[in-house]
């Protein structure tokens, strides 16, 4: 397997390959707790999101495109969400309140599915992208063995 260089489109595509990897595991985790009423840390579970930001690429191979300016995508961080729980009427519930209501985790599964889906798709698009640059680089190595 051939060595990735820096800036090189394979690499700009492994970075995002590992973003949208991130993005579904955090979703995922999301979706597996938005019923997780008691933590560690104390109340209840609290939806993370991924903070991505494009990043620019000095000296790219995109300098000899036009100079045009080459990104790659660069998680920021993951933050936890300051909504506030959703409250749910449950006086039985061992984590109820004096009130009698529980505390949930203010995650909306519509959302957070269509995030999933998003996610999945773009891991999908790069997945193409790697394929056809490979493709690109074993055509081009075959002109030039004939050179």
């Amino acid at each position: 397997m051939s060595r990735i260089s820096e800036g090189s489109p394979l690499e700009i595509l492994a970075k995002g390959l590992q973003a949208q990897r991130l993005r579904v595991q955090v979703i995922s985790s999301n979706l597996a707790n938005q019923e997780t009423t008691r933590t560690p840390e104390g109340g209840p579970y609290k939806e993370r999101q991924v903070i991505q930001v494009a990043t620019e690429i000095p000296g790219s191979f995109s300098s000899a495109l036009d100079r045009m300016t080459a990104v790659e995508p660069h998680i920021a961080a993951v933050v936890e969400s300051q909504n506030p729980p959703r409250l749910v009427y449950q006086p039985g519930h061992p984590d109820a309140n004096t009130d009698g209501f529980v505390a949930y985790p203010d995650i909306n599964p519509v959302m957070a599915m269509t995030d999933l889906m998003s996610a999945s798709r773009l891991y999908q698009a790069n997945i193409t992208a790697v394929e056809t640059v490979r493709g690109m680089q074993s055509e081009a190595s075959k002109i030039l063995t004939q050179a």
